[in-house]
């Protein structure tokens, strides 16, 4: 959405911008690159007008409810009655790049769209303090490649622990330093990624860094792998070197914006299924995709 939400900033150079959501927007706003204060606030209330993102009713009676005159989103849910301005999508998510979706949302409400990639910025304050939190936990920043081993939706967009535990020995025996980042959930993941490290430098922070900080490590490591996640389209997006792995979904929907992005997608006949859980054995849209194709692609991207 940030290309949406920008050109939404960027239209109203004489108003009060605030961003209404969950608390962990919050954290994201220094790096939305907005190149303006931008206020968030947890709960909506009164404004002039609202663009909301959100398919929800709930979204949209919120906005009703705060006495908002011209309240603009997409008819969801059965909410048309509750907004003034209600759009049709011209967006298929099933077939069409998912970031196209929102700023259609915003092109039907008449306001420009300055650039249709995902730009997001790196505050010289924000990497300083990535780059401290490495140094922190015996990192050298130089050499440090992140890793984002999961992935929300399911574990068929997963690449194999044991895969990329192969990919990650080789790469720290060539002198790189892994740092795995996810949630807490995804901590014994990251574990078995490191399990061939034998004492090499490493540091699984899955669930022990905030938002914000897993935000700034990205911002300013030499490398990000990956599955497709949102992790991935942050990286690409702050135009870090960026591999995406890509299995049960399909590239040409979701692949990461920025010019050093690099997607690995080896189909299998039943790629893309966009099941959350593989169902057929050995998973060989991942299995096509061996360790050393990997390491090869890592190592090629950090030589540039």
């Amino acid at each position: 959405a940030q290309p949406a939400i920008a050109a939404c900033v960027a239209a109203n150079r004489e108003a009060s911008v605030h961003l209404f959501g969950r608390r962990w927007l919050q954290d994201i706003i220094p790096f939305l690159g907005f190149n303006r204060e931008v206020d968030f606030q947890h709960t909506l209330t009164r404004s002039d007008a609202v663009v909301i993102f959100p398919n929800s009713f709930r979204s949209a009676w919120q906005a009703f409810r705060a006495g908002i005159p011209l309240r603009a989103g997409f008819r969801k849910e059965g909410r048309s009655l509750l907004l003034t301005h209600a759009y049709k999508p011209q967006v298929d998510v099933l077939t069409d790049h998912h970031r196209g979706y929102f700023m259609d949302l915003v092109a039907q409400a008449g306001i420009p769209i300055p650039t249709r990639e995902i730009h997001l910025a790196t505050p010289p304050a924000e990497i300083e303090a990535g780059q401290a939190c490495m140094i922190t936990h015996g990192l050298d920043p130089e050499r440090v490649i992140c890793i984002a081993p999961g992935a929300q939706f399911g574990a068929a967009k997963r690449y194999p622990a044991a895969a990329y535990a192969a990919v990650l020995a080789d790469l720290a025996e060539a002198g790189w330093q892994p740092l795995i980042l996810g949630t807490a959930a995804e901590f014994e993941v990251g574990e078995a990624c490191l399990a061939k490290l034998q004492g090499l430098p490493s540091w699984n922070a899955a669930g022990h860094t905030s938002l914000r900080q897993a935000l700034q490590l990205t911002a300013c490591c030499q490398l990000m792998l990956c599955n497709d996640s949102g992790m991935m389209h942050v990286a690409a997006a702050m135009d870090r070197p960026t591999i995406g792995i890509f299995g049960a979904t399909a590239p040409d929907r979701t692949s990461p914006s920025g010019a050093h992005a690099k997607v690995l997608y080896q189909p299998a006949p039943c790629s893309p299924c966009l099941k959350r859980e593989c169902e057929v054995e050995g998973q060989p849209c991942m299995a096509n995709i061996t360790p050393a194709l990997v390491r090869d692609c890592c190592l090629e991207m950090l030589a540039q």
